[in-house]
């Protein structure tokens, strides 16, 4: 739906009701995709769990969005940093306003990103933490540019990460996802990395890991367990 909120988004409520605000995954597609892609996962996801699907500000392609353009170069694939900023700072305003909005609980957010959503996804994360209760990151990277930004580790410690890449992957190859796992291993925080025999892709082993990491997460902050 449109509305006054500083992204144009897709809401679905809980499919469970629990005794307090419902906990929230907000969804970040990829390049070229839309807020109805990802939002194809949320029947096989924790019923407790309500689910906004974000569109990109920026038009890429025949109907697909971008978080940020990306380009092809002798050093090899570059995104414009400024325009991730400033798409960072549009989801950290959405957070802020959208969330209260719908009378969701801002202690239990939780990003699910794909390739470039996965980039903002984790961007967010290691610069603006306290908005954050977990990440999952499908099949993206990290940037010089967000290291460069990222905030003092001491502030992540709240935070639980997910990250699947395969090893298949064409687009980003699975050396970012390793990077990735290196990067956040250091850190005091709650993490965890998986590879599968897959591209650049959402397969059915990754989902049941997702499913079954975002269940724990919420058994363990939500006091209420599915049944």
């Amino acid at each position: 739906m449109s509305s006054p909120l500083p992204l144009t988004y897709r809401f679905l409520p809980p499919r469970q009701a629990g005794p307090g605000k419902a906990p929230v995954l907000v969804m970040l597609h990829g390049i070229g995709s839309h807020e109805g892609d990802l939002l194809q996962l949320a029947p096989y996801l924790d019923p407790r769990l309500a689910v906004i699907s974000l569109r990109a500000p920026l038009p890429w392609g025949a109907g697909g969005f971008a978080w940020f353009e990306m380009a092809w170069t002798p050093e090899g694939l570059v995104g414009d940093p400024e325009q991730a900023r400033r798409s960072r700072e549009l989801l950290s305003h959405f957070l802020d306003q959208g969330i209260p909005s719908l009378g969701l609980d801002p202690a239990q957010v939780y990003l699910l990103g794909f390739s470039q959503g996965a980039i903002m996804s984790l961007y967010l994360a290691l610069t603006q933490p306290e908005k954050l209760a977990g990440v999952v990151a499908m099949s993206g990277r990290l940037s010089p540019e967000i290291l460069a930004e990222a905030v003092e580790p001491a502030r992540l410690q709240h935070l639980s990460i997910l990250v699947v890449h395969g090893t298949a992957d064409a687009v980003l190859p699975v050396a970012f996802g390793r990077q990735i796992r290196d990067y956040f291993a250091s850190l005091p925080l709650s993490f965890t990395y998986r590879e599968y025999a897959m591209g650049h892709e959402v397969s059915p082993e990754s989902l049941r890991d997702i499913q079954g990491w975002l269940q724990s997460q919420l058994d363990k902050n939500c006091g209420s367990p599915r049944t």
